[in-house]
């Protein structure tokens, strides 16, 4: 055996594999953290889910520092809105700690401190093993979650002209009754592993430049409209419109436009069917749109 040999064998050992593994992690991208597990104390256990958003910033070494802009953590019916996180990334994505506080609809604040190490990673995406602590007041969770680093894929522009580009969304047909929506397989349109998702549109969560016009295409049979809002953690009225943006009623068959002129997030909602939901992240520091899954399309 010669020493290259050798040496391609040590590489591939030590995790330095020459595949189409998940993108580095770099300064100026976002990601999505989302996840479950349970939150376990002496007397109960809990069921709790992490979705998070995160902005990674600067790097120093094989770290990178990243703010998380919006997410939320629950501890069964009860839901906490990330107020104070960060996280960061250490040795080239093996590893995330997050760190920080989050605050519940009523006021009751949550410490956090997690860490995941890499489990097992795909083209789009890695799979990490969270555990830490939730301490609420005197009771502290031990949290075990399983969780999906997610990276906001690039959309093919048509057009030189970023200030036209516009994104269709379509609503999908049957999504006015909850729990029955569409099974989108997000691998049809692309190269990427298929796996089957309930949605009631065909995104529902985007990430664009401010000032991105959306085509809202209703496909269905009955007639939606769109506000932005705040979520009030209320499972019967749960959330309360901001005014940025609000649409007439769209006609089966019709289509709105609406544009997005401010960087920030914002949460896009039926009124009637709040189920139906988009998060739109408007993320400035990026040099094309993008969105996050695959077998997305800019539109005319």
């Amino acid at each position: 055996m010669n020493a290259i040999s050798v040496l391609l064998m040590l590489l591939a050992f030590s995790g330095f594999v020459f595949s189409d593994s998940f993108a580095i992690i770099s300064p100026n991208s976002a990601f999505t953290l989302e996840g479950s597990g349970y939150a376990v104390t002496e007397d109960m256990i809990k069921i709790s889910e992490i979705d998070l958003v995160l902005s990674t910033q600067t790097q120093t070494g094989s770290s990178v520092k990243s703010s998380i802009e919006d997410g939320f953590i629950t501890l069964d019916d009860q839901d906490f809105l990330a107020t104070e996180l960060e996280a960061t990334i250490l040795r080239e994505g093996n590893y995330i700690r997050v760190n920080g506080v989050v605050e519940s609809d009523t006021g009751d604040t949550a410490s956090i401190r997690f860490f995941g190490r890499l489990v097992e990673e795909s083209k789009t995406a890695s799979v990490y093993g969270f555990t830490g602590r939730i301490t609420i007041d005197d009771n502290d969770y031990k949290i075990i979650y399983t969780a999906k680093l997610s990276e906001l894929s690039k959309i093919k522009t048509t057009t030189e002209s970023k200030t036209d580009e516009k994104l269709t969304i379509h609503i999908l047909k049957g999504s006015s009754t909850q729990g029955v929506g569409t099974y989108i397989d997000v691998g049809a349109a692309s190269e990427s592993t298929s796996s089957l998702n309930l949605r009631y549109f065909s995104q529902d969560r985007i990430s664009i430049e401010p000032g991105t016009t959306i085509i809202i295409v209703n496909d269905d049979v009955v007639s939606h409209s769109i506000l932005s809002g705040t979520e009030n953690n209320d499972r019967h009225d749960q959330f309360t419109a901001d005014g940025r943006i609000s649409t007439d009623e769209i006609l089966p068959g019709q289509s709105t436009n609406i544009t997005l002129d401010n960087a920030g997030f914002y949460r896009l909602y039926d009124p009637d069917y709040q189920w139906m939901k988009i998060v739109a992240y408007v993320f400035p520091n990026i040099e094309d749109n993008v969105v996050l899954g695959q077998g997305k399309n800019l539109g005319n």
